[in-house]
């Protein structure tokens, strides 16, 4: 069978609460945050899906998802006269009175989503990873083998290991054991140096998805995670396959982007991703046309820059860095940075390695340096964030790395 030919329902764990990105999750849910100036977190999987072919796509929500449901309602129309749809979910309760108790009883508590489509292949996929991958292989992959369950996994250096589930398998990719986060990942075939930690994304033959959800459903001491308990004990009894990320390709992709994955769970590693793309050759490549990463459009203009100030130090000039429609840099200077819609920086204002919100608004003469402004953040003239990292902890989130978070709506003053 082709894997286009399979019937395959996509269910997509969006209930994250991200607690790690505070305070960017703290009126959002992770998948909702922006990424990348005009995306969400869950475009990425979105478009992955879409991208290969698989239209029938339904996001169990949770934790504050408010903006995703209108980000998905308002941007992610596809066609239902075909079947096709992107749909949220919001949970329910439907076997009793608990909210989700892990990613597994998420799939459990909506097991009548599957009983309903009938599909032949149910993909659990997360939403809150930044990548590209044509999901028809995967397919592929997991139909040309008779697996049971097929499990993403991306090659790691074998130091990194223990922040993943890490898989062992044979010389052919079935997997003989998936342990959470261990302290001794063991190495992937043929490279010592490496192990394969899973991405997350999962595929299952629905009736053994069925069973095993059910199975664990039953289980007093389970945590009801894919994970720790589901995949954990499919091993021994199941025909279980690893699908290396590292071999996946789609239309456009430069061999440099080849197994590019971020897991961005982290305000460090948030920051770091952004500054992958404005690199001068980005290894993530948001200009790939064929490939191309959907989201909602937003009825802006195109990004302004003001004034013709070379006589001057007064010019509107943005280097190495990402502007989205309805930008104003009116007189400033962004160097290195990401700018989500509407922003504007006034004259003689200066933003450096950092993240701007939707309509976040620096003042005259405001310095900002290797920060991230959620939206509607106001800088006002001359205060500065990221300079003096003592001062910014007493009023801010500061990461580990100096990073400086500011939350919502705050109005920064000197």
């Amino acid at each position: 069978m082709r894997a286009k030919d399979v019937r395959l329902l996509a269910l997509i764990l969006a209930g994250g609460e991200g607690t790690r990105l505070q305070p960017l999750t703290r009126d959002r849910a992770k998948p909702a945050v922006p990424f990348g100036g005009r995306y969400r977190l869950i475009d990425f999987v979105l478009s992955n899906f879409v991208n290969s072919g698989y239209f029938q796509i339904k996001v169990l929500t949770q934790y504050k998802a408010s903006s995703l449901i209108t980000h998905l309602v308002r941007g992610w129309q596809l066609a239902p006269i075909l079947g096709q749809f992107v749909e949220p979910v919001p949970a329910q309760m439907r076997v009793g009175r608990d909210w989700f108790r892990g990613s597994a009883d998420a799939v459990f508590q909506n097991l009548n989503l599957v009983s309903d489509m009938k599909p032949q292949v149910v993909a659990v996929f997360g939403a809150d990873h930044v990548y590209k991958m044509d999901i028809s292989q995967m397919v592929q992959f997991h139909l040309d083998r008779g697996a049971e369950a097929t499990i993403a996994a991306i090659p790691v250096p074998i130091e990194q290991g223990s922040e993943f589930g890490i898989i062992e398998c044979d010389a052919e990719g079935r997997i003989v054991r998936f342990v959470e986060k261990p302290k001794n990942p063991p190495p992937m075939p043929g490279d010592p140096t490496m192990c394969l930690a899973s991405m997350g994304n999962y595929l299952f033959n629905t009736d053994v998805l069925v069973d095993e959800i059910t199975r664990d459903a039953g289980i007093e001491q389970s945590v009801h995670d894919f994970g720790k308990n589901i995949l954990t004990s499919m091993v021994a009894g199941r025909r279980m396959y690893v699908y290396d990320f590292a071999k996946n390709t789609h239309p456009g992709v430069e061999e440099k982007e080849r197994g590019y994955w971020r897991d961005v769970g982290s305000l460090d590693a948030y920051w770091e991703a952004h500054m992958d793309l404005v690199a001068v050759t980005p290894t993530f490549n948001l200009y790939n046309r064929e490939w191309p990463i959907r989201t909602y459009y937003q009825h802006l203009p195109a990004a302004k820059f003001v004034f013709d100030g070379f006589r001057s130090d007064r010019i509107g000039m943005a280097t190495d860095s990402l502007i989205s429609p309805g930008c104003i840099i009116s007189g400033g200077h962004v160097h290195r940075s990401v700018l989500c819609p509407a922003a504007r920086i006034h004259s003689y204002a200066k933003v450096e390695e950092s993240i701007l919100g939707e309509g976040v608004d620096i003042g005259r003469h405001a310095q900002v340096r290797r920060a991230i402004l959620d939206k509607y953040v106001r800088v006002e003239p001359g205060a500065m964030i990221g300079f003096d990292l003592e001062r910014d902890r007493a009023r801010f989130t500061v990461t580990e790395e100096g990073i400086v978070a500011v939350a919502k709506g705050t109005h920064v003053v000197d």
